[in-house]
């Protein structure tokens, strides 16, 4: 004679899932608010949403574990649940990596990844924490002892969300070729989207740290050239910032690259002081007759290497030239000031310095220079108001400081 099969008692069920659930989603916020201080230490800043499962979603899971045959009862670990939605895949590793180290994780699940090219499940990785214990003295017990924390990207969230739609709560799922073929194109267009925007990631990482590099150069000579003259009476003179090698054949770059390879290639030899080698991928730029903006850019690049090989006029030239393309660039208006204030040219330093402040006022160290300006001119009234501006924007810097120090000796205050 067959054994009966012990039916669960649904309302039984649900009286013991009401009394628990304000404990578990007292729980679940803490964990959430545990959560996002952990991955704050990330620059993407990855969105982090917990929930507790709605009892009809629980039981339906609890029945369909019941009759796939487990003996032991029903085990489900994602009643209390988090998802971590990241912008780019190089931050699931890392998101992954500071949960680790801040949870007991238990379990990690990787969702997907044994997917054929085929196939269109979504992708995930799911970790199972347990709960810590202040959380729970502080909450009380919510009847589990675990929490599951699923992390994915941005795409990879919008495909399961929809791919949960289409086939996990449907009645039936597609089963002819075409419409899985369909469904295999989007997943696969979606991760290759991923890998793209994670490229593009990369790139601009690696172009940012050459901007950095080139900029850092560039305020350096600034100091060398303007600071001289002003702290130790040096007359203005002809910075060679040429290192070995700097004086080869200039390149012909060619071929199809793009403007992005083109700058970072410029931008590589900016950095190694390959000034020739740069100021030609920079003049290829714009041979290529980009838009204003882009030409305003690389016309300030360009401007900063002439500067960098003590081509003075030509760098007046190009900041001039990035102006005329836009004529917001302050930073354009200033750097040419620079360039006028090592030719001595204070005059036209303080209206270039002018200009820029126009344009932008916030700008300590246009304030700072424009006063040295004025003080080369002999106007230390001026020279002295400006390097208070700069100090009321940046007020530990030790450079306005014994610019005013000089100053106050010179008008004997």
């Amino acid at each position: 004679m067959e054994e009966k099969t012990l039916l669960p008692n649904q309302s039984e069920l649900r009286k013991e899932y009401d009394e628990y659930l304000p404990v578990r989603e007292m729980v679940t916020r803490d964990l959430e608010l545990r959560v996002e201080d952990v991955l704050a230490a990330l620059n993407s800043r990855p969105s982090v949403k917990g929930r507790v499962k709605d009892f009809s979603s629980w039981y339906k899971k609890y029945i369909r574990i019941l009759k796939d045959g487990d003996e032991e009862g029903p085990l489900i670990t994602d009643l209390l649940g988090l998802r971590i939605v990241c912008p780019f895949i190089e931050d699931l590793g890392a998101a992954e990596a500071l949960l680790k180290k801040h949870f007991d994780v238990t379990e990690i699940e990787r969702k997907g990844a044994g997917y054929s090219f085929k196939e269109f499940g979504y992708e995930s990785t799911h970790l199972l924490i347990e709960i810590p214990r202040e959380i729970v003295a502080r909450r009380g017990d919510p009847g589990v002892k675990a929490a599951e924390i699923q992390i994915r990207t941005i795409l990879q969230d919008a495909w399961a969300e929809v791919e949960h739609e289409l086939v996990y709560k449907a009645e039936f799922t597609p089963f002819d070729d075409p419409m899985k073929r369909k469904l295999a194109a989007i997943n696969a267009s979606l991760s290759l989207a991923d890998t793209i925007f994670q490229e593009i990631r990369n790139y601009q990482r690696q172009l940012n740290g050459e901007l950095g590099k080139r900029r850092e150069a560039f305020f350096r000579k600034i100091e060398e050239a303007t600071d001289g003259m002003l702290f130790r009476g040096e007359e203005a003179e002809d910075f060679d910032f040429f290192r070995p090698g700097d004086d080869g054949d200039s390149p012909s770059p060619a071929g199809t690259s793009t403007i992005d390879d083109l700058l970072l290639n410029a931008l590589y030899a900016h950095n190694r002081n390959k000034f020739n080698e740069a100021v030609a991928f920079y003049s290829r730029i714009l041979e290529l007759n980009p838009d204003e903006s882009i030409a305003s850019l690389i016309y300030k690049h360009r401007g900063m290497a002439y500067f960098a090989q003590s081509r003075y006029q030509d760098a007046i030239d190009d900041f001039s030239a990035s102006l005329a393309f836009d004529g917001n660039s302050y930073k354009a208006a200033y750097y040419r000031g620079v360039v006028r204030s090592v030719l001595q040219q204070y005059a036209d330093a303080v209206g270039d310095y002018s200009l820029a402040l126009e344009i932008n006022p916030y700008q300590a160290f246009c304030l700072y220079r424009r006063g040295q300006a004025y003080y080369h001119l002999g106007d230390l009234p001026q020279a002295l108001g400006d390097c208070e501006a700069a100090l009321s924007l940046e007020s530990g810097n030790t450079s306005f400081r014994k610019f005013r120090e000089l100053l106050h000796s010179k008008l004997k205050m």
